[in-house]
């Protein structure tokens, strides 16, 4: 995923934003712990947001520890602590989706950015096979994904709604893996689909200049809309919409006012910031 998923910070209690820092912490040290110090550069808001949801929805965090950053030892830390196994399923989905961006980056960036790809990949190999063997389901599901994506993107009549369904599909699909019955199973996934279909498309926002300066695909390059910030803006909206729907449907109760507040304020922030190019609250800088 893309880092898409972020909190709007201005909008958080003091107590929520030390408990998104405690979850986002938490699966740093996860990372580290089951794959490598390194994996932990591939640490993304959006898997933090998926790691949170998981443990929002079978209410599995006992509480807080506190301790030093393991990527910073002189940094003193907050880690979430989990009963079940959300912290290493979500470090499991980060590391195959950098391992298949990787793979991606390799058929699409240039001499440089190939370079540097390929001295990191065979290490991302290794672990990726891990990941892979520990959680098959979402392995398949990110690798065809892929797949459906790359068909998509080769096809010259792929639109706007075609070349996002391979991601909206495969994060709906992987959030319905958590459902503890069939009605919750369909809510999941139409909440997952519209999230993927908003991530997908936010980054084809995002890309759109790049994209059209070194001929990659962008579905919006293929739009002959004059006003192209309001239909981003518009398509944007839908997806959003549709998931907050779908998200108001289930029943969350530890850090629901985080979840609240990303669906809230944090994803339009971040689209207002993608789609109108402004300047992006520091959020990482705090974390």
């Amino acid at each position: 995923m893309f880092g898409y998923l972020q909190v709007q910070k201005s909008e958080l209690l003091v107590r929520e934003w030390e408990s998104y820092k405690a979850v986002y912490c938490g699966l740093c040290k996860q990372m580290g712990k089951d794959y490598s110090f390194l994996t932990r550069l591939s640490l993304s808001y959006d898997c933090t947001f998926y790691a949170m949801l998981l443990m929002s929805l079978d209410r599995s965090c006992t509480g807080f520890e506190k301790g030093r950053c393991k990527f910073n030892p002189l940094k003193k830390c907050q880690f979430a602590v989990t009963q079940s196994d959300c912290f290493s399923k979500a470090s499991a989905f980060s590391v195959i989706s950098a391992y298949y961006k990787l793979k991606d980056d390799l058929a699409d960036s240039g001499f440089f950015k190939k370079l540097a790809v390929r001295l990191v990949q065979p290490f991302f190999s290794r672990w990726h096979k891990k990941a892979a063997k520990r959680y098959p389901q979402l392995e398949t599901l990110v690798a065809e994904m892929m797949q459906a994506q790359a068909q998509a993107e080769q096809n010259p009549e792929t639109g706007l709604d075609a070349s996002a369904q391979p991601t909206a599909h495969m994060l709906g699909s992987v959030l319905a893996l958590e459902a503890s019955d069939d009605l919750q199973k369909r809510v999941l996934y139409e909440f997952g689909y519209h999230i993927g279909r908003w991530i997908y498309l936010i980054d084809a926002a995002d890309d759109m200049e790049k994209d059209e300066k070194h001929r990659n695909f962008n579905p919006f390059l293929r739009s002959d809309e004059q006003d192209m910030q309001a239909y981003q803006t518009a398509v944007l909206n839908q997806s959003l919409a549709r998931a907050f729907d779908a998200y108001n449907l289930l029943t969350f109760i530890d850090f629901k006012g985080i979840l609240d507040n990303m669906m809230l304020y944090g994803f339009p922030s971040k689209q207002n910031t993608v789609v109108y190019r402004l300047k992006e609250e520091e959020n990482d800088k705090s974390v």
